[in-house]
C-alpha cells in the first residue's frame, strides 16, 4: 500500500471540532488506500503558554526542563486525536518519539534527529491502524527527552515520509499554502501553485514562517514532495517539488521578512589570523544561530569592526558570550542593537536575469528605506533595515518585481 503522511499546526489542532476534522482527513486518506502516519502539533498556543508558565516560575529556566515541560502539549494532542479516530470507528495508536524510536543528538531546545527506527511504526501500520506522532519532539541516547526547535513538528513530518518512502508529505496549516509575501503584511500577496526545495528553503530561512527550513532539508534531500495545504478547505496549496525549467523563467518567486533579529557588534577587534575563527567557534559552542556578518577593516588594517545578526531571543546569550571574549582577545567592546530587521527577494531565475539587485535597491530608496547592510547568495539579495521600516521595504519589494500581478509568475 502506498503511504502518506500528514501534519496538523497548532492552529488546526486549537479545538475538539478541529481535532475531529483533521481525524476525517487522516481516515478519508486510509479509506483511498493509503497507510497513514499523522504528525500533530500542540493545541493552539499551548507551547506559548507553556513558554511563559515556566518563565513566571524561572526567568532562565534550564533547557532539560524547559524540553520536558514543552513536549507534554503535543502528547495531549496524539491522544486526542486517536480518540477522535476512533469514536469515528477506526483503529488508530498514538506515539512519543521515545516510543517511536526516533532519536537526536543531545542539545536541548535545538536537537537534530539522528536516526529514526521504523519497526513499532511498520508493525502498527500492517496491523491496520493509523499512526500519530508526536511532532517538535526526540530522545537522545541515554534517554533524555529533547526538542527540535519551534515549529519543528514539519521537520518531525518530513523526516517520516523520507524514512518510510511516502508517496507525500502534507503539511495542514490555517493558510491555503505558500504565498509570495506574508498576507497579513502584503494584501497583494498570492499564492504560489510551485515551488522549488531551494526557493522554499531560502524562503523559509529568510522569514517565511509557514515551513521550517529543516523540513524541506528532509524533502529535498530525500525528494519527498511536500504539499502545504489548508486544514479548513479541500482546495490545492503549494507542492515544493524538485526545480523545473519553468520555474527559472521567474524572476524573484517571493520576498520575506525576519523582523526577530538583534545586530551583534564586535567592536576594534584585532585584525590578525585566527581571531574571526575563535569568536565563532566559541558562538557555534552555545549553539547560537548567525545569520548575516558584515567585518569592516580601519586603521591601516590593524583593527575591524565585526558585526553578526542573531535571533533577537538570543541576543542576550551572544552578548554574554562575547563579552567574556573581550579581555582574551583585545576586543574593544560589545553592541547590541534589537531594532533591526532582514528584507530578501528569493528565486532560482536570478541565476540567468540580470537587474534584480537594482531593481530591489531603487524600490527601497522610492520607499526611503535606507539599507544598513546588504548580503547575496546565487538565488538570494536580502537587506538589513530599520525593523520599523521592514513592512514598507516588504510591500515595496513585493510590488517592484510584479508578484501582486499572477500568482507567483510575475517579474520585473
Amino acid at each position: 500500500m502506498p503511504l502518506i503522511v500528514q501534519k496538523f499546526g497548532g492552529t488546526s489542532l486549537e479545538n475538539a471540532e478541529k481535532i475531529h476534522r483533521a481525524a476525517r482527513r487522516a481516515i478519508r486518506a486510509k479509506l483511498e488506500g493509503y497507510h497513514v502516519v499523522l504528525v500533530v502539533s500542540a493545541m493552539g498556543h499551548t507551547t506559548d503558554k507553556l513558554i511563559a508558565l515556566a518563565r513566571e516560575i524561572c526567568s532562565d529556566p534550564p533547557k532539560r526542563e524547559l524540553d520536558m515541560l514543552l513536549t507534554t502539549g503535543e502528547q495531549v494532542s496524539i491522544a486526542l486525536m486517536a480518540m477522535a479516530i476512533d469514536a469515528a470507528g477506526h483503529h488508530a495508536i498514538s506515539l512519543t518519539a521515545g516510543q517511536l524510536g526516533l532519536l537526536t543528538d543531545s542539545v536541548h531546545t535545538r536537537a537534530r534527529i539522528q536516526r529514526i527506527s521504523r519497526d513499532r511504526i511498520d508493525h502498527e501500520l500492517a496491523a491496520g491502524r493509523i499512526v500519530i506522532v508526536a511532532g517538535f519532539q526526540g530522545i537522545d541516547p541515554s534517554g533524555e527527552i529533547t526538542t527540535l526547535g519551534r515549529g519543528a513538528s514539519d521537520t518531525t513530518a518530513a523526516a517520516l515520509a523520507a524514512i518510510l518512502g511516502a508517496e507525500v508529505c502534507e503539511i495542514y496549516t490555517d493558510v491555503d499554502g505558500v504565498y509570495t509575501a506574508d498576507p497579513r503584511i502584503v494584501a497583494q500577496a498570492r499564492k504560489i501553485d510551485e515551488i522549488s526545495y531551494e526557493t522554499m528553503l531560502e524562503m523559509a530561512a529568510a522569514g517565511a514562517g509557514v515551513m521550517h527550513s529543516r523540513a524541506i532539508e528532509f524533502g529535498k534531500k530525500f525528494k519527498v514532495p511536500i504539499h502545504v495545504r489548508s486544514s479548513l478547505t479541500d482546495g490545492k496549496g503549494t507542492m515544493i517539488m524538485a526545480e523545473t525549467v519553468g520555474m527559472e523563467s521567474i524572476t524573484v518567486q517571493g520576498v520575506t521578512l525576519k523582523e526577530d533579529l538583534a545586530m551583534v557588534s564586535l567592536n576594534a577587534v584585532p585584525n590578525t589570523a585566527g581571531v574571526a575563527a575563535k569568536i565563532f567557534a566559541e558562538i557555534a559552542r552555545h549553539h547560537i544561530m548567525v545569520d548575516d556578518i558584515v567585518q569592516n577593516i580601519y586603521d591601516a588594517g590593524r583593527f575591524a569592526n565585526l558585526s553578526f545578526s542573531v535571533n533577537a531571543g538570543e541576543a542576550a546569550e551572544a552578548r554574554t558570550v562575547c563579552e567574556r571574549l573581550m579581555a582574551e582577545l583585545g576586543i574593544g567592546g560589545v553592541e547590541i542593537d534589537e531594532g533591526v530587521s532582514k528584507v530578501s527577494a528569493i528565486g532560482v531565475g536570478m541565476r540567468t536575469h540580470t537587474g534584480i539587485a537594482s531593481t530591489m535597491f531603487e524600490a527601497l530608496a522610492r520607499a526611503e528605506v535606507n539599507i544598513e547592510n546588504i548580503s547575496t547568495s546565487e538565488i538570494v539579495i536580502s537587506c538589513i533595515v530599520r525593523r520599523e521600516d521592514g513592512p514598507r521595504a516588504l510591500r515595496a519589494i513585493h510590488g517592484a518585481f510584479g508578484l501582486d500581478l499572477a500568482p507567483g509568475r510575475a517579474g520585473p
